[in-house]
């Protein structure tokens, strides 16, 4: 079945991660973790992208960013696995023994609303729903930790949301997210399919070439889009 076209629409939100191959640690050490963070500092000024929330995992990495121009993100996500591979296996003394990422990111456009929220919580909370760490902003590696301190430390990463954060953030963040709200966001990253409300994801669909991810193996896309209506509800 051929791949569904990567939407990267200058001015969207997007959520893109990326793991390790076959699931295996890419983040070995403190070390690493930070020079992660070095290398998306330096695609940052690269690229023309904003990132707004991310979190490193030691197997995977979640991002949510805005491209500033069209094909951005894919140009600075490309360059950010590639240039992490090479250093990895200089690192590491590795070269020739395997890939270091499982193929190409995904990702999946974002409706810029509450929805957006919703995912940055879902990115935030995953040291914590892994069991790394006792509450969220404990991790380090991640926007949460970061957005605490004052100033962000360097190098410095984060731009301004284009939603405020609701009161009592952490707070919402270190609350579960329910099964319907999971479920979403990871069926979302499974297919690439846009996250929102009905119209919003069936107008992003249509106007992105994504019709094809509203239409899982085996059942209509009515159904997905009715069971994206209740999630709201």
């Amino acid at each position: 079945m051929p791949r569904p076209p990567r939407a990267d629409e200058a001015g969207g939100l997007y959520h893109a991660l990326n793991r390790g191959n076959a699931r295996e640690s890419i983040f070995q050490k403190e070390a690493d973790y930070e020079a992660f963070a070095n290398i998306l500092a330096a695609g940052l000024a690269r690229y023309e992208v904003l990132l707004y929330s991310f979190q490193l995992m030691p197997n995977h990495w979640h991002l949510v960013l805005r491209p500033n121009r069209n094909g951005a993100m894919s140009r600075f996500l490309r360059w950010i696995t590639a240039t992490h591979t090479m250093r990895y296996h200089a690192h590491y003394h590795t070269s020739g023994a395997g890939h270091v990422y499982q193929g190409r990111f995904k990702s999946f456009p974002i409706q810029g609303d509450g929805h957006f929220l919703t995912v940055c919580r879902y990115v935030e909370c995953n040291a914590l729903r892994a069991g790394l760490v006792k509450c969220a902003e404990q991790w380090r590696w991640g926007s949460l930790w970061r957005w605490l301190q004052q100033p962000e430390p360097d190098p410095q990463l984060l731009a301004a949301w284009p939603i405020a954060r609701l009161p009592g953030w952490v707070e919402r963040v270190n609350r579960p997210l329910t099964e319907r709200e999971l479920e979403g966001v990871r069926k979302s990253a499974q297919r690439g399919r846009p996250f929102g409300n009905r119209d919003w994801i069936e107008a992003s669909a249509k106007r992105l070439g994504l019709e094809s991810t509203l239409r899982p193996r085996g059942r209509p896309q009515v159904r997905f889009l009715d069971q994206q209506q209740n999630n709201e509800s």
